[in-house]
């Protein structure tokens, strides 16, 4: 048998660079947020080949006295803790003084730091973890660390790094998701001597949006909305992406936990909940999002990398976030982000009267949709001319709901129609061009969103299954069962622990009559065990009412009259996430004059 030995210091650092330092861009995060710790207001990052030649971080913190040089670069030597309690308030970026040790036993290192007030800089050399007595050196206020040849003594690290080209875009990616979190510091980076990075600090919020705009593209601010809410001590500020303004690829998501870029699956499961209702299947929402909270509040000392959190109370960040994005998202109207104009408003041709109730006739609902639609409240239109596109039962009274408040001579955010081409789009006309409606996706969300309020405003009726069903669960879901009984009791479902890892179900929602039972079950326990939350009988629902609001659109092909027009532009104005389908697909672009101009080359 081999003997048991104590590692040598050395070698311990190195095993603990294995966990921290992934790669070139692991450097600069660990130097860059050392900076921040620090204090400074101007960060500048030099990298030379990818970084495998070379790292330089300059910063104008606060310093490192002369005393204290040897300490910085010591395995698990920090001024950021100092006891058990100051862990669990973690405020800092960095806090376990092992990130320099671990980087100069892999290169060679050099640290150089004037402290303010100080008249001269000091500096110090580390290779291969053998530590070289300090010598003035020629510095401004602030530090300086220097990072050559990195993982020359650990060959079997160095090959597994990655072209040049490949290393610096891991690191340009980082610096904009550090120049996303500090909007106050200036950034600069540099590659092979030549800038490729300028982020000056931004004094307000505007300026603040324009680094989010350089960082996630120019047409990101124009396309997002803006949030700022705070709650039982949380408080969530940023921006999110429109619906409609979608990626393939979930590489515009930045959320930072009081300062610090984390992916945490409680955060994940939130935003695409609240996305889950306006996203086009298989795209992905872009966002930056800050959550402020207490330090206690949320556990950071999870991954070497500190790239995951633990939140004490993840239900309550859950729901928070949730419900933040969720209620923001449902107020993207169509029309409510049209494009600013300093222009008058043009007149119109067509006017209010050309609104008025139609008299025509109004087709019957499809008869396997009319029980349906009637039991769920759906049985009002705004006006006697949207009664034609909507349907009227037999014996039904039709409400008409007053039209958005406008005053005489303002023109709605849609505009007002003036065409139909091919029978499927509608032609409008509004202050800043012309607006173009996809009239079944627009209706579609309309017809979708009234199901849903007469969903919500009904009394949820419940289902006794004939024979109960027995299923078997995993223990935590089968507690899950037991804690959230009833919870699910008011969503219509009763299920009751019937075994340490088995579950009855006695009771389901009577709209989701048909469903796979077992499995609605096990989904729904899955999400409570995991997230303490669970939006799975909810979603079910919605994704039968969909398929309704589908099949009882006005379809393509059907000639609407202006007033039918109108009255349609006029729902989507105050109907909830009409800028989408229930699909996720938009239901109207926006063409400007400008652009309008431009394809017929006036002007040029």
């Amino acid at each position: 048998m081999t003997v048991i030995r104590v590692l040598p210091p050395e070698l311990i650092n190195q095993i603990a660079a294995g966990e921290v330092i992934e790669r070139p861009s692991s450097v600069v995060k660990e130097l860059v947020e050392n900076s921040l710790d620090a204090g400074a207001s101007r960060i500048e990052v030099d990298i030379e080949a990818g970084g495998a030649r070379l790292i330089r971080v300059r910063d104008d913190g606060g310093g490192i006295h002369v005393d204290e040089l040897p300490l910085a670069v010591a395995a698990h030597a920090t001024s950021k803790i100092g006891s058990f309690d100051d862990l669990e308030h973690v405020a800092s970026m960095g806090f376990r003084g092992e990130a320099l040790a671990s980087v100069s036993s892999v290169s060679r290192f050099a640290l150089t730091s004037r402290p303010h007030g100080q008249d001269a800089a000091f500096r110090i050399e580390v290779d291969s973890g053998r530590l070289q007595a300090a010598r003035p050196a020629q510095h401004p206020p602030g530090t300086s660390v220097e990072v050559r040849d990195l993982f020359y003594n650990v060959p079997a690290r160095r090959k597994f790094m990655r072209a040049e080209r490949t290393e610096f875009a891991h690191i340009d990616d980082l610096l904009k998701s550090l120049a996303l979190a500090r909007g106050s510091v200036e950034f600069r980076l540099s590659h092979n001597g030549k800038p490729v990075r300028v982020w000056k600090a931004a004094r307000d919020e505007q300026a603040e949006l324009q680094r989010v705009a350089e960082v996630l593209g120019e047409e990101f601010p124009a396309q997002s909305l803006r949030i700022d809410h705070a709650m039982a001590g949380l408080h969530l500020s940023g921006w999110v992406g429109l619906p409609t303004a979608s990626r393939a690829q979930a590489d515009a998501q930045y959320f930072y936990v009081n300062g610090r870029l984390v992916r945490d699956r409680i955060v994940a499961h939130a935003v695409r909940q609240a996305y889950a209702d306006v996203l086009f299947h298989g795209r992905h929402a872009a966002f930056v999002l800050y959550l402020e909270l207490d330090p206690a509040g949320v556990d950071v000392n999870v991954h070497p990398a500190k790239h995951e959190v633990r939140f004490r109370e993840q239900r309550l960040v859950h729901d928070f976030l949730f419900r933040t994005l969720h209620e923001a998202l449902a107020q993207t109207r169509a029309g409510s982000n049209t494009l600013p104009t300093t222009e008058p408003v043009p007149a119109l041709h067509e006017s209010y009267a050309a609104m008025a109730p139609a008299t025509s006739g109004a087709p019957a609902w499809p008869s396997q949709f009319s029980q349906s639609r009637l039991s769920l409240g759906v049985r009002e239109a705004p006006l006697a001319g949207y009664a034609a596109l909507l349907g009227e039962a037999a014996g039904s009274s039709v409400v008409h709901a007053p039209m958005p408040a406008t005053e005489e001579g303002e023109t709605p955010p849609l505009g007002f129609a003036i065409a139909q081409l091919k029978s499927i789009f509608v032609l409008a006309e509004n202050a800043h061009g012309l607006v173009l409606v996809d009239m079944h996706a627009a209706h579609e969300r309309i017809t979708y969103e009234k199901l849903k309020s007469g969903r919500a405003c009904s009394n949820l009726r419940s289902q006794m299954l004939l024979v109960p069903l027995g299923i078997a669960v995993s223990a935590k879901e089968a507690a899950a069962a037991e804690e959230h009984a009833e919870a699910l009791a008011e969503w219509g479902l009763e299920l009751s622990r019937s075994g340490p890892a088995t579950i009855v179900v006695r009771r389901i929602p009577a709209l989701l009559e048909g469903a796979d039972v077992g499995q609605l079950s096990r989904d729904v326990l899955s999400e409570l065990a995991q997230h303490g939350s669970s939006r799975r009988l909810q979603e079910l629902e919605n994704e039968l009412l969909s398929t309704m609001a589908c099949h009882g659109s006005v379809r393509a092909g059907r000639r609407l009259t202006i007033p039918e027009m109108n009255a349609l532009l006029r729902e989507m104005e105050a109907t909830e996430r009409s800028g989408q389908c229930n699909h996720g697909r938009p239901t109207w672009v926006q063409l400007s004059v400008a652009e309008l101009d431009k394809l017929f080359m006036r002007g040029r």
